[in-house]
């Protein structure tokens, strides 16, 4: 089991770090790696892991609905109006109907087996969407007019309307009959007639969980201070929510995925620097989080019954995409404020398929439903097509199809790697100056570079100088260089040729700042940097000017 786990996390990440440098999704290579080691092919991971495989996806796919949680904005989605609750219904209903009758035409099925069919079809992917979604609120795309949220709403409730229609129709074709409920007054309710009352439970009650679990977390983590750091906080988190999602699969009355996104979601609006650390700790989680997910989903895929449907297999999704889903789209962002552009995002943004596919598409094969194989065979396939094709879709076209705006950094992690750089000479200042880069750089993991510009030929001090840049940036990447010139101009160059955040700079003496930097080489830089620019005193307190 553990060597299991070590070929499944070394090779997931390092296939997809080169599918990733080859400009494909990472996901790509952690999927093909899954099939490598899988049943199919290597057959390397141990039965204990395949059997643990549906509770890992489980503990996967809470992470990333947590931080579809954590990323939502309340103002963009009641700017959207009803959209995004018309998207969690529209195109899933839509897209399951289309495969319904694409089933009953291309694979002679009956309309309800069908209709199974297509409630695992058109469930859509947190795995693929979630993260692309959040990587373009983190670039600004789409952001001006809330589509990121809209689809990361939709898409949660939309995959709650399918599993219970999805549980409803297995339930039926598994028994023959399901059995519906007598009112008083002798008036009987089918499970169909029941079915819009148990979606508005599921809805409600999930919401409310999510709701009180904010407010506990509140409590326990910023009120109570029962954590030390942000990891605390994030086992804590992460473990309510994952209790969530299995009182969910034990007490079916309301939706433990649902619950887990309005749990992130209420606590950005009950403890936003609680929201900010819980995003940074689930973010590190969906590292290990997403290469377990994907390598497991490919070792799930079932290549030999892909050959007799794969043609026939191809057509049901285009039909079920093309022709259902963009007609659930239409009707979803009518009378909405988006472009025509905005609406075509849709395709590539709201299409991918993948976890639900992967955790339902083997139950009707299992439950001995007619066409189960099939069933699966086309699951497995959308999951080959569609993942991939979103997770590089959503990024290419964003560009092309939304616009920029501005990022707001209390809704989303912003990853930007931090370069500093140290303006030093061979003045015993130099000290405070690297102390202070190395201080900030600790604090946000990036790099120095230190920088001296020579203006008198002194090579033992330039080698001293290098020796201490080194020894007091020991635990931080850093390089040293040095430059020629005016001082001013080389600091500012080089601040722009690096990519710099802030520049660090000593200022000797103790007059006060105003009238020693008059005419001096800080004053220079102050004048022509737009960089925030940190100056170092003698006695090691500094100001930031911008």
């Amino acid at each position: 089991m553990l060597e299991s786990i070590i070929w499944i996390l070394l090779m997931g990440f390092f296939v997809g770090q080169i599918a990733r440098r080859l400009r494909a999704p990472s996901l790509v290579g952690m999927v093909l790696v899954g099939i490598i080691l899988g049943s199919q092919m290597g057959n390397v991971i141990s039965p204990e892991v395949l059997g643990a495989a549906n509770s890992l996806r489980t503990i996967a796919v809470m992470v990333i609905l947590m931080k579809a949680g954590l990323g939502l904005d309340r103002e963009k989605l009641a700017q959207q109006g009803t959209v995004a609750l018309r998207l969690g219904f529209l195109p899933a209903a839509c897209e399951a109907i289309a495969v319904a009758v694409a089933a009953v035409w291309l694979l002679r099925f009956d309309f309800l087996t069908g209709l199974l069919l297509g409630c695992i079809i058109g469930a859509e992917s947190p795995a693929v969407i979630v993260p692309g979604m959040l990587r373009l609120k983190s670039l600004g795309w789409g952001v001006k007019k809330g589509i990121p949220d809209a689809i990361l709403t939709g898409s949660a409730l939309s995959d709650v309307l399918l599993l219970l229609v999805f549980s409803l129709l297995l339930a039926f074709l598994s028994q023959g009959a399901a059995t519906g409920i007598t009112l008083p007054g002798g008036i009987t309710l089918s499970p169909l007639q029941l079915l819009p009352f148990h979606l508005i439970i599921q809805i409600v009650l999930g919401v409310l969980l999510g709701w009180l679990t904010a407010r506990m977390l509140v409590s326990l983590l910023a009120k109570q201070n029962w954590t030390q750091n942000a990891v605390q906080d994030s086992l804590v988190a992460a473990g309510f929510a994952l209790l969530l999602v299995v009182l969910a699969e034990d007490i079916p009355v309301f939706s433990g995925y649902l619950a887990v996104m309005a749990t992130g979601f209420f606590l950005i609006e009950l403890d936003a620097p609680l929201a900010r650390r819980l995003r940074g700790g689930f973010d590190s989680l969906w590292v290990i989080a997403e290469i377990i997910l994907f390598v497991l989903l490919g070792a799930s895929i079932q290549l030999k019954v892909l050959g007799n449907t794969l043609l026939v297999g191809l057509l049901v999704l285009a039909i079920g995409t093309l022709i259902g889903r963009t007609l659930g789209w239409y009707l979803s962002t009518l009378g909405s404020n988006w472009t025509g552009k905005e609406r075509l995002f849709l395709l590539p943004g709201n299409s991918a398929k993948a976890t639900v596919q992967a955790a339902i598409g083997a139950i009707p094969l299992a439950q001995g439903i007619a066409g189960g194989e099939t069933i699966l065979a086309i699951a497995a396939l959308s999951i080959l097509v569609t993942a991939p094709l979103g997770a590089w879709a959503i990024p290419t076209f964003a560009p092309k199809l939304l616009e920029r705006g501005e990022v707001d950094p209390t809704k989303v992690a912003i990853t930007r790697y931090i370069v500093l750089l140290a303006a030093v000479d061979t003045s015993p200042l130099s000290t405070q100056v690297l102390t202070k880069a190395a201080e900030l750089a600790r604090r946000s993991d990036g790099e120095v570079v230190v920088l001296h510009v020579i203006r008198v030929d002194d090579p033992q001090g330039v080698e001293q100088l290098r020796e201490q840049a080194k020894q007091l940036l020991a635990d931080i990447r850093h390089r040293f260089i040095t430059g020629s010139g005016s001082v001013p101009e080389e600091i500012v160059r080089t601040a722009q040729e690096y990519s710099v955040a802030e520049i660090v700079m000593g200022k000797r003496g103790h007059r006060p700042l105003e009238e020693m930097l008059v005419g001096s080489v800080s004053q220079a830089v102050l004048e022509i940097s737009q960089l925030p620019v940190i100056v170092v005193e003698n006695d090691q307190a500094a100001l930031s000017v911008t």
